[in-house]
């Protein structure tokens, strides 16, 4: 069973002490480790730890990455929200 996260967990996660997180549509993935990886370089992942990340995700990036990447980095689910 995938470990659920609510947003306000994932704003928790936003630097390399306590390790980095980001949501893309409903998945929570650690790039902590990914960094030195991203061929954009690290700044861009760092500035978007802590935070859903989805709309800069799919503005650069189709879904063939998510398919090759984020299987080893997926770590939970986001948890659904009361939309009002």
């Amino acid at each position: 069973m995938s470990k659920i996260f609510t947003a306000k967990d994932v704003g928790g996660y936003k630097d390399e002490q306590s390790g980095m997180y980001i949501i893309i549509d409903s998945g929570v993935y650690d790039i902590t480790n990914f960094l030195d990886e991203h061929p954009g370089g690290a700044k861009i992942l760092k500035r978007m730890a802590g935070k859903n990340a989805t709309k800069s995700f799919w503005k650069y990036h189709g879904k063939n990455v998510l398919e090759k990447y984020g299987g080893k980095l997926r770590v939970g689910d986001l948890a659904e929200t009361a939309k009002l």
